[in-house]
């Protein structure tokens, strides 16, 4: 397929002889002599590139070249100005418009072809590199999308391990996640956020793993001793997360998701404005749960109830 080459200039000769060189070495010409016929020209054309003069009568070259550049249409045209005057203001001018290259008139042959030439290799260079960025960016898209699909099979399947050890709990780290999400997107958290909320409830008792199960399964109360046991798994869970550099705040929720705004809760004993907001996130999807779920110490709470406790 023919390269197809627009020449813009109101003078016939510099028109007649452009033509001339490049048909016999096989561009198709199409001869333009205005910028006023050329604005209109490409809003139905796309040619490969365009030869223009830059001062003419009305629209000057400069002027032709910002709308060139402005039109969504012929943005991408490549232009290379036609002159006899190469001083370095009308050089600068030219290029700051968005010219790509100069050819002085009269005409040289073999350099008006060698920057015809160079200048639509480069495009479609940068066309190609283009089109092959996207297709690594989608590529890539596409392994980060399978492995947070993998990411979060693995999480939940470790969620539900942890669940599974206290028969009353099953089902609790997914519930939690859910709750933690939605109250993340009330909040007016970024939907890449709620995601990480999501996480952060699916392993916040992820300490869990440290505690012996007659402990978490014991149906009386507990002794102070094994109180002590169930307080450490925030911190065991944290230790477990904080190595996860990808999800930094996974960690957050699992070591203060039982601190409490008075100052009253553990591991740290921190209050207020100190407990990082996913962690208070965290407690109050953790805390409804436990009270509207049924558990060996008490039957599902009433509704009322659960909302005056919160």
């Amino acid at each position: 397929m023919l390269n197809w080459a627009v020449v813009v200039d109101d003078d016939l000769l510099n028109l007649k002889a452009a033509e001339r060189i490049l048909s016999v070495h096989g561009y198709r010409v199409t001869r333009l002599h205005s910028g006023e016929e050329l604005l209109e020209f490409v809003k139905e054309n796309t040619p490969d590139i365009i030869l223009l003069d830059l001062h003419m009568s009305g629209i000057d070259g400069f002027e032709t070249i910002r709308r060139l550049r402005g039109s969504e249409c012929s943005q991408n045209i490549p232009v290379i100005v036609l002159t006899a005057d190469r001083d370095e203001d009308n050089e600068v001018r030219a290029l700051s418009a968005g010219a790509m290259d100069f050819v002085g008139k009269p005409f040289t042959p073999s350099v008006l072809l060698m920057r015809v030439r160079n200048t639509i290799d480069l495009m479609h260079l940068q066309t190609d590199l283009k089109e092959e960025v996207t297709r690594i960016t989608e590529r890539m898209r596409r392994e980060h999308d399978r492995n947070e699909r993998l990411s979060l099979q693995i999480v939940q399947t470790l969620a539900g391990t942890i669940d599974a050890k206290d028969s009353y709990t099953r089902g609790h780290s997914s519930r939690v996640a859910e709750y933690a999400q939605k109250i993340a997107a009330r909040a007016g958290y970024s939907p890449r956020m709620q995601e990480k909320m999501y996480m952060m409830g699916l392993l916040h008792d992820v300490g869990k793993i440290g505690v012996p199960d007659t402990v978490i399964n014991k149906p009386s109360r507990l002794t102070a001793e094994e109180y002590e046991l169930i307080k450490m798994h925030p911190s065991v869970g944290f230790e477990i997360l904080k190595n996860i550099t990808e999800m930094p705040k996974l960690a957050i929720g699992a070591r203060w998701h039982h601190e409490r705004y008075d100052g009253t809760g553990y591991p740290d004993g921190i209050a207020g404005t100190e407990i990082p907001e996913e962690a208070r996130i965290i407690a109050i999807a953790d805390a409804y749960d436990a009270m509207s779920s049924r558990r060996s110490y008490h039957e599902v709470l009433p509704q009322k109830y659960i909302i005056s406790e919160l």
